[in-house]
């Protein structure tokens, strides 16, 4: 019997929040998990030379402005592989809008991406804030998001960043009703 991943419970022990990885650090494709099928599908490559900075995902049993799972990265060295469930803490939120899907009139909607690190990697035990990341990190992040949909006809802009508080508000605020 398969497992509809965007279904698995938001948070697990000590109260982490759950990611699931679609595509890995590394990867130059975008995968991204069917719930109909249960099972990953490949997106769309990603612009030559690029590859993911880091696990990129999506947190389980939320559902963004967008229609799907809250966007994930998981900031951390370690590459993983798809379907792989990381208990993480929040760093912070990089807020970003984009042309809604199937938009003729150029409305646009909210696609934020939290920005996250597991609870048990420990050389990032320091990290409290999407802040504590210099300037250039997180600017190196908004251009990696901004570029790698460029030929998507997204038209996406970065609003800024937001705190760890903020990112808590956000999946709070997406989580799924209990049936």
């Amino acid at each position: 019997m398969a497992t509809d991943f965007t279904r698995l419970p938001l948070r697990g022990e000590q109260d982490a929040l759950h990611v699931v990885v679609e595509s890995p650090r590394g990867s130059t494709v975008k995968l991204k998990y069917d719930s109909k099928l249960q099972a990953f599908m490949l997106s769309r490559p990603l612009t030559r030379g690029f590859r993911y900075p880091f696990d990129w995902g999506f947190i389980p049993s939320t559902k963004g402005p967008d229609g799907d799972p809250l966007d994930a990265l998981v900031y951390w060295d370690v590459p993983t592989w798809p379907g792989v469930v990381l208990p993480c803490r929040a760093l912070g939120v990089l807020q970003v809008d984009q042309k809604k899907r199937d938009s003729k009139s150029g409305e646009r909607e909210r696609n934020d991406r939290l920005l996250l690190v597991p609870v048990n990697a420990t050389r990032s035990d320091h990290l409290n804030s999407y802040q504590d990341l210099s300037q250039r990190e997180r600017e190196e992040l908004e251009h990696f998001f901004l570029a790698v949909v460029h030929f998507a006809d997204k038209d996406a802009r970065i609003l800024g960043w937001d705190g760890p508080d903020a990112a808590e508000r956000m999946v709070q605020q997406y989580a799924l009703k209990e049936d």
